[in-house]
């Protein structure tokens, strides 16, 4: 099956294209959208543009776009307007299916083609999966956070074995999602066991907006082989 993977750079959607690649499928691209707005629906905001850093690293065909508008319908109209012109059999999204208005927007969009649209680990625990990226050596960066008991303190932070636990807590306290579903907060894949080398970013800066909500921009993300990040972080 040839497919494409709804690709923002955070764990979800890289443990996506992880998941197409055990399954034995071609993936054809990954197609990323890079909002020029804060409000979208279906999209992340925070550092989607670096996605080219890490497609380039996965040697898989990279599609960048941008959103300029916030409406389910319009944004799921980018997404049909890239396969169209690039055929696949199926998209897939991150997660375990919670994004709804994502899903369904992204369905409704491609129905009229054939498409298939589907998140890659639905009805799955996802508290068990962000577990299991951790143990598998993902490095994954907080890039935005929505969510009252989130402070600015995790912008930037990479989650790992040491403070996930402190994640969970939070979400059961505050009642967050514990992976981030419905934009409480979003990720980036600095490293996984698909990239050859892993991301360093040079240079790191909060813009918050009130005392739960934020997010970062990176400046100078560069490939580093993988002893030197290993031992950066």
């Amino acid at each position: 099956m040839k497919v494409a993977i709804l690709f923002s750079g955070g764990k979800d959607s890289h443990y996506a294209l992880q998941y197409a690649l055990e399954k034995g499928w071609d993936v054809d691209y990954l197609l990323s959208i890079k909002p020029t707005r804060k409000d979208c629906y279906l999209f992340h905001y925070a550092t989607v543009e670096h996605t080219k850093e890490i497609a380039q690293i996965l040697g898989i065909r990279h599609i960048l776009e941008t959103c300029s508008v916030a409406d389910p319908k319009l944004e799921a109209e980018i997404v049909k307007n890239v396969v169209e012109k690039n055929p696949v059999d199926a998209v897939i999204l991150g997660g375990t299916g919670l994004q709804v208005t994502q899903i369904k927007s992204i369905q409704d969009a491609l129905l009229p083609l054939g498409i298939e649209t589907f998140a890659s680990h639905a009805g799955l625990d996802h508290g068990d999966l962000f577990l299991d990226m951790i143990e598998k050596g993902y490095k994954i960066m907080v890039t935005q956070i929505a969510a009252e008991g989130l402070d600015e303190s995790w912008l930037g932070r990479i989650i790992d074995e040491n403070n996930i636990q402190e994640l969970f807590d939070l979400s059961e306290k505050y009642g967050f999602h514990n992976g981030g579903d419905g934009g409480h907060f979003d990720t980036l894949v600095l490293d996984s066991p698909l990239m050859d080398q892993g991301l360093e970013a040079g240079k790191i800066t909060k813009k918050t907006e009130g005392k739960y909500v934020g997010h970062i921009e990176i400046s100078d993300l560069k490939a580093v082989n993988k002893t030197h990040l290993n031992s950066f972080y």
